[in-house]
């Protein structure tokens, strides 16, 4: 980035908060010792990390026995599907995603089993009636994730959870959207398996983790068999990750109220001046939603030449993993928006740093740029 660029792409990843680097350079530097090494050294550095297991669960209300560290929410995902189905009876092979789910998931879903989409309502949220008509006694699992990575959708894990259990599913759930960024209490919700990673709250890249229901983790089949992690994934740890994992996690919980609230007023702001200003119109209107995400449709002005208008307004158009691809959001399409709609669309994620003065000029270079674009595509020049 450069001086006077206005960051909106949080939801794509986070800066390493500074106390979060304080707890992992030393682990880089005097605690460098293996973790599994049997000398004093290395049962510290056992030692942080553990605490920082209890840390990293805390902020998501499960057992730090059931917390597996892995290098990011994707191989978790990987992990935990194919762990699960691995230990299935054969007579549950099919796996049930949501249409809307991070490709990640949707990859790790075709990769392992027979997998079939679960649709979503317009609004983003998942159709319960068509996922209570389409799962049976073979769906070993039931993927959806606790929000959106695009749109910021919130969806029912309890209500997803009640249908998988009655059919004697698994839930998994993606939740590295929504962890720091609105409660999440794994021990009250019926779910089996959950991912995610600490690079989206303003922890390092390179490190997750997933977190199983009591006695389920001792079912799961490794991807990479080892003695690390109790036997499920083989390898050094990441410690300077992790501890920084832990360090975020406390962070987290602490300041994610605070940050909730102010992150509403926000997006509520841009999201009308927007409106007002360039006819922008919200995606997922009606559902709930993450509190630093705004998903906006520019009628007559496509994304990436808005973007390309407003360099120095840093968002994105889809997902971070997608972007630079010319298709539309397949989450988009698969809320019922049409190709071009989907293609003139973007998503605002917003984060600790951001400023109110930051909203209001994003806001007036946005609009600049999309009335350009309009008048740029009425006139048919590229």
């Amino acid at each position: 980035m450069t001086p006077g660029d206005i960051y909106l792409d949080y939801n794509a990843t986070t800066p390493v908060d500074p106390r979060v680097l304080d707890a992992m350079l030393p682990m880089l530097t005097d605690s460098f010792a293996n973790p599994a090494s049997k000398h004093a050294a290395g049962c510290e550095v056992a030692r942080r990390i553990e605490s920082a297991r209890r840390d990293v669960a805390a902020l998501v209300g499960a057992d730090r026995r059931d917390i597996v560290f892995t290098s990011g929410a994707t191989e978790s995902a990987m992990f935990a599907i194919h762990g699960a189905l691995a230990s299935a009876p054969p007579e549950r092979r099919r796996i049930l995603v949501a249409s809307t789910e991070h490709r990640a998931v949707l990859s790790a879903a075709d990769a392992s089993g027979k997998a079939d989409v679960i649709h979503v309502l317009p609004d983003g949220t998942l159709d319960l009636d068509y996922l209570d008509w389409l799962i049976g006694p073979d769906v070993a699992l039931v993927a959806v994730a606790a929000a959106n990575n695009e749109t910021g959708v919130i969806n029912d894990l309890g209500a997803i959870g009640e249908i998988a259990h009655r059919a004697g599913a698994l839930l998994f759930s993606d939740i590295t959207q929504a962890v720091g960024r609105i409660p999440v209490d794994i021990a009250q919700l019926p779910v089996d398996l959950a991912v995610w990673s600490a690079h989206k709250l303003y922890g390092p890249k390179g490190v997750g983790a997933v977190a199983t229901a009591r006695g389920l983790r001792t079912r799961l089949q490794p991807l990479f068999p080892g003695s690390a992690e109790r036997g499920l994934r083989g390898g050094t740890l990441n410690t300077a990750g992790i501890a920084g994992f832990g360090a975020a996690s406390r962070i987290a919980a602490e300041e994610m109220d605070s940050s909730a609230a102010r992150h509403t007023r926000l997006t509520t702001l841009l999201q009308t001046l927007l409106e007002r200003r360039v006819g922008a119109r919200l995606n997922g209107q009606g559902a709930p939603r993450l509190p630093n995400t705004v998903n906006l449709w520019f009628p007559g002005a496509p994304a990436e030449a808005v973007q390309d208008a407003a360099p120095d307004v840093l968002v994105s158009a889809g997902s971070a993993c997608a972007s630079g691809d010319t298709e539309p959001s397949h989450v988009l399409l698969a809320m019922g928006l049409s190709p071009d709609a989907a293609l003139e669309s973007l998503r605002f994620s917003l984060g600790r740093p951001t400023t109110e003065d930051d909203i209001r000029l994003a806001a007036d270079r946005i609009a600049d740029a999309a009335r350009r674009v309009r008048s740029m595509e009425r006139e048919g020049r590229p």
